[in-house]
């Protein structure tokens, strides 16, 4: 922790003082009164939208962080910044806009936060990208900040079987096949998705959520709670009051935020089976908090921790049942006791990641949820860093064992995630081929968009375990099956993905860790050589900045460094 300062330290450069009597005066008309200006202000960042499900009651959930900030005895300014829905955008040009709107969403907390004078900061996300954007601006403010999880929705129900999006995209899939007729897929698209909440699998937001409470920077049980429940409510409460005894303790996320909380989150997200998106946000926000975090922090750790948790996507549990039977509290406990975890770092209750497992009482032994270290879903990481000579800089994949841990086949070529679709749903794709999708990268899309359409295709036509699926694009944590992402360099820069021809050899091997083009140094050499890079598809707008200024994948898709 550092000094005992003021915590008024930037209210006060806003309001104090007969020079401030103009910003008191604006203050005053949004509800300031003469005892407000002598209270440290607390930012309510609110990601409420109603452009998706997973933000529809953040308004609500915001309203009750400010109440806990002001009866702890600060004065709460409730403020919005934007979402976007990856579900809804998927598969479509308007998904290029996911990734990027993790920047904007950060760049806008900051500039508001900054502006405005804010002391402590309580962040409330939903959707994927709200989560790492929300981190990465409480990093740059470095103020006494809390965020909470907007929460997970309740599973909707299909002839008697949970069903959540993944559910709809697969039954896409499955109508292509003829395996179910227009009157199920309606069914499905109909009850899957119940109300408010993020998509219920161990999909991007459950995992995200799961990672920052992991690190520090929510409040225990905040990852594993139901959006509609009152435990969110209460949540949201105990986060407006944690910040102020954050502001008189002046304990602030470079506190909490060291290279040990960040290897507790990267083991969190491997025992939970999460989502490949973990690897490119933890990246990212380390770097905004000064942390380095790469790819190989993944390799050293995915060595000695096991995937403990049986959820979806690969597995049959949603967050619900994972709510249910406790959360992620116990399974921190576990990782402790195993010697898994950091047990000395600082997190927002003011205490260590040991002192607030202390109580915290095991999972029943009724439950399959999360198995016991004797008997785990898969022995090591499922998330694999691939190297060879079609991803020298490195690449995701997400393999949980159930797909086996090598496949070699054909590739199938593909400039773009529709065109591969098409290729997917039409019969195009044949059992043995790696599917190439590229062009999806950072700069090449731009934006980077996810490829759950396509893996979702695959795994609804039943060709799951006959074909691979290899991208400088992403994957959604709803994706499952022997995909690869990530790949660096991407296509748009010249990387080896985009010199790949129908019918070359790819080998993928989980083992070894390793993707290689079965092709010879020399003819790759000469491939390269030839290949010209096309000029962005975006000439002006927020593509065209994001394409000029963002990095690799594998340096975590920044846009405020190298």
């Amino acid at each position: 922790m550092t000094q005992q300062k003021s915590s008024r330290q930037f209210s006060s450069l806003v309001v104090d003082g007969a020079s401030r009597a103009p910003s008191r005066a604006m203050l005053r008309a949004v509800g300031f009164t003469d005892a407000d200006f002598s209270k440290p202000v607390v930012g309510i960042a609110s990601t409420w939208s109603m452009v998706t499900p997973c933000n529809m009651h953040i308004d609500r959930l915001a309203n009750q962080a400010a109440k806990g900030a002001d009866e702890a005895g600060g004065k709460s300014i409730i403020f919005g910044t934007m979402t976007v829905s990856d579900g809804i955008s998927m598969g479509t040009p308007g998904m290029r806009y996911s990734l990027v709107s993790r920047e904007i969403i950060a760049d806008s907390i900051e500039a508001v936060a900054g502006a405005e004078g804010f002391d402590g900061l309580v962040t409330i996300g939903g959707c994927d990208k709200n989560m790492p954007a929300c981190v990465i601006a409480m990093a740059r403010l470095n103020r006494p900040s809390v965020f909470v999880y907007g929460g997970t929705i309740v599973p909707g129900l299909h002839r008697g079987q949970p069903a959540d999006i993944v559910t709809v995209f697969e039954a896409v899939g499955k109508h292509a096949a003829k395996q179910i007729d227009d009157k199920e897929l309606k069914e499905i698209e109909t009850c899957s998705i119940p109300g408010e909440g993020s998509c219920g699998g161990m999909y991007t937001a459950n995992t995200m959520a799961s990672a920052i409470e992991a690190l520090g920077l929510s409040l225990p049980d905040s990852s594993a709670q139901l959006a509609n429940s009152k435990d969110k409510m209460a949540d949201c409460d105990r986060a407006g009051k944690a910040v102020m005894e954050l502001l008189k303790r002046n304990i602030r996320p470079s506190d909490i935020l060291t290279k040990e909380a960040f290897e507790n989150a990267i083991t969190v997200v491997i025992a939970l089976g999460g989502s490949t998106n973990a690897v490119m946000h933890l990246i990212a926000m380390g770097h905004s908090a000064g942390v380095k975090v790469t790819l190989e922090d993944f390799e050293r750790i995915g060595k000695k921790v096991p995937v403990l948790c049986d959820l979806k996507p690969s597995g049959k549990y949603n967050m619900a049942h994972f709510v249910r039977i406790g959360g992620l509290q116990p399974l921190l406990k576990m990782l402790l006791d195993a010697g898994l975890l950091h047990g000395q770092c600082l997190t927002v209750t003011g205490k260590t990641v040991a002192e607030n497992l202390a109580t915290v009482k095991p999972y029943s032994q009724d439950q399959d949820v999360v198995r016991p270290f004797s008997n785990p879903v898969k022995a090591d990481s499922h998330l694999r860093i691939l190297r060879g000579n079609l991803a020298p800089e490195g690449a995701v994949a997400k393999i949980s064992g159930k797909e086996g841990n090598s496949f070699t086949g054909k590739a199938i070529v593909y400039e773009s995630e529709e065109e591969s679709l098409q290729g997917i749903l039409n019969g195009e794709v044949k059992d043995g081929n790696v599917i190439v999708i590229r062009n999806e990268g950072p700069r090449g899309g731009p934006g980077m968009r996810e490829m759950l359409g396509p893996t979702s295709a695959v795994m609804g036509k039943g060709i799951g375990k006959t074909v691979a699926l290899i991208t400088d694009g992403r994957f959604s944590g709803g994706s499952h099956g022997f995909v690869v992402g990530h790949i660096t360099p991407e296509a748009a820069v010249g990387g080896p993905i985009a010199i790949i021809k129908n019918g070359d050899v790819i080998t993928i091997d989980a083992v070894k860790n390793e993707i290689n083009l079965g092709v010879s140094a020399e003819e790759i050499s000469e491939r390269l050589k030839s290949w010209k890079a096309k000029p962005c598809k975006e000439k002006r707008g927020v593509l065209a900045k994001y394409a000029k200024c963002v990095s690799s994948a594998s340096k975590g898709a920044i846009t405020d460094g190298d």
